[in-house]
């Protein structure tokens, strides 16, 4: 059949007219997330989602944990409508979901919510409605050098006591030839130093606010934790340890320096990882030491996903959260990387794999850190707040900067412990009032 040119150039018009149009509908979704390696794969992936969803265009926004918190929390906050999907945290979900700044995540059948773990579902819900959905989730753990405590003739307990703790650390401390007997977080931040020392406040028998809300930091607790934790690194930690976080404690253990470190079981993956690290068959793993008490001694956290109220892209948004929680998803990581590298902490189903487990040396130490953990009941005093490392209340972000500062100053020997204490109490004290949670 022949076509005149009038009707070809018709025929022209008319496919770049719908083409156009097809291009005008795909929905943009700017997803807010953090710079750290899962996320970083899971934005290499999402070509898989976009494929399946051609309607939707994924934009990205990476930052440093600290920039995307400020980002997040003012947009939020003011309703600025820049984040279509925010990465957020255990801290944050249930005060904003709360306030009812989140929505509700809706899910189908073949989600499986129920396949999440009790630990992860329950810290991102509130009332029973889960507002955020874990990407990867997280507790605290011990992670040791075996060859080096096998030397010492130490066989370390599945649960060690923090006095196990401070004995290898004498042991294995040998900074002549680079090996430092600990490794611990020092850097300033209430997800940085603090949320480490929280935990061992908390087994010490701490607690950062009684039942009337008024702060606790110049209690024995708090002296008896921060004064054992500064003399333990004082004497066994690496040079510098007040300007050390997880990804620089990451770093001198993945180069053999460090014989102990307390922190995120995520850090197993990593440190396991022959490409990564110069010590991975020497690596083994137990729960996070205590003290006085079990309680509190291990944190949890998750990196989770949500829709923000303010977003108008509800639908494409709440798709995009289901594909990146997925069991679906962490096969795809499987697939693409091995089951070694897959976002951990989330599924039931992830622990059941048999190549998981085969895959992953820590998978039941970090199994049992997450499913012991409980942000109901962290302290030994009975505590008004939920959390384990952190007190879920707006005010603990700025309460937590300023005690995160003067715990690294006094780590640092700028002040003494006392003295750090005391402006701590008086910073915590401040904010407290001007909230109006009393007089």
């Amino acid at each position: 059949m022949k076509l005149t040119l009038k009707a070809s150039l018709a025929l022209a018009f008319g496919l770049a007219a719908g083409l156009t149009t097809m291009a005008q509908a795909a929905t943009e979704l700017v997803v807010a997330t953090v710079n750290n390696g899962h996320m970083i794969e899971m934005q290499k992936l999402t070509k898989h989602f976009e494929t399946a969803n051609p309607d939707i265009k994924v934009k990205w926004v990476t930052l440093e944990e600290g920039v995307l918190r400020q980002r997040v929390t003012t947009d939020i906050a003011t309703k600025g409508g820049q984040f279509d999907v925010m990465t957020i945290g255990m801290y944050e979900t249930p005060i904003w979901g709360k306030k009812g700044w989140l929505q509700e995540l809706k899910t189908d059948a073949a989600y499986d919510a129920d396949d999440i773990l009790p630990a992860m579902r329950n810290g991102l819900s509130v009332g029973g409605k889960m507002y955020a959905a874990p990407f990867y989730g997280e507790s605290s753990m011990l992670m040791y050098r075996k060859d080096l405590a096998d030397k010492a003739g130490i066989t370390v307990a599945a649960n060690p006591t923090w006095a196990d703790i401070k004995t290898l650390a004498s042991k294995i401390h040998d900074p002549k030839n680079g090996v430092y007997g600990i490794c611990l977080r020092g850097k300033p931040g209430w997800g940085d130093n603090m949320a480490f020392l929280t935990t061992l406040v908390n087994t010490s028998g701490g607690q950062w606010f009684d039942m009337n809300w008024k702060p606790q930091l110049t209690s024995k607790p708090w002296k008896d934790a921060i004064t054992f934790y500064v003399d333990l690194l004082k004497n066994y930690g690496p040079p510098g340890s007040s300007a050390n976080s997880f990804n620089e404690i990451l770093a001198l253990y993945n180069e053999g320096k460090c014989g102990m470190w307390i922190d995120a079981t995520i850090a197993a993956s990593f440190i396991t990882d022959p490409k990564q690290s110069k010590v991975a068959d020497k690596v083994a793993f137990a729960q996070a030491p205590t003290m006085v008490t079990p309680k509190g001694a291990n944190w949890l956290w998750a990196w989770a996903l949500a829709v923000p109220s303010g977003t108008k892209k509800q639908d494409a948004a709440q798709k995009f959260v289901s594909w990146a929680t997925s069991k679906e998803y962490i096969e795809l990581v499987a697939k693409t990387n091995g089951w070694a590298h897959v976002p951990t902490g989330t599924r039931k189903s992830t622990y059941a794999n048999a190549e998981f487990q085969k895959a992953a040396v820590f998978a039941n130490a970090e199994k049992a850190a997450i499913d012991s953990a409980n942000p109901n009941d962290s302290t030994l005093p009975k505590s008004p707040y939920v959390g384990v490392q952190f007190a879920a209340i707006p005010e603990f972000q700025a309460i937590g900067i300023a005690v995160g500062q003067q715990m690294s100053a006094a780590l640092a020997g700028k002040t003494s412990i006392d003295a750090a204490l005391k402006a701590s109490q008086n910073a915590a004290e401040r904010e407290m009032k001007k909230a109006g949670y009393y007089k």
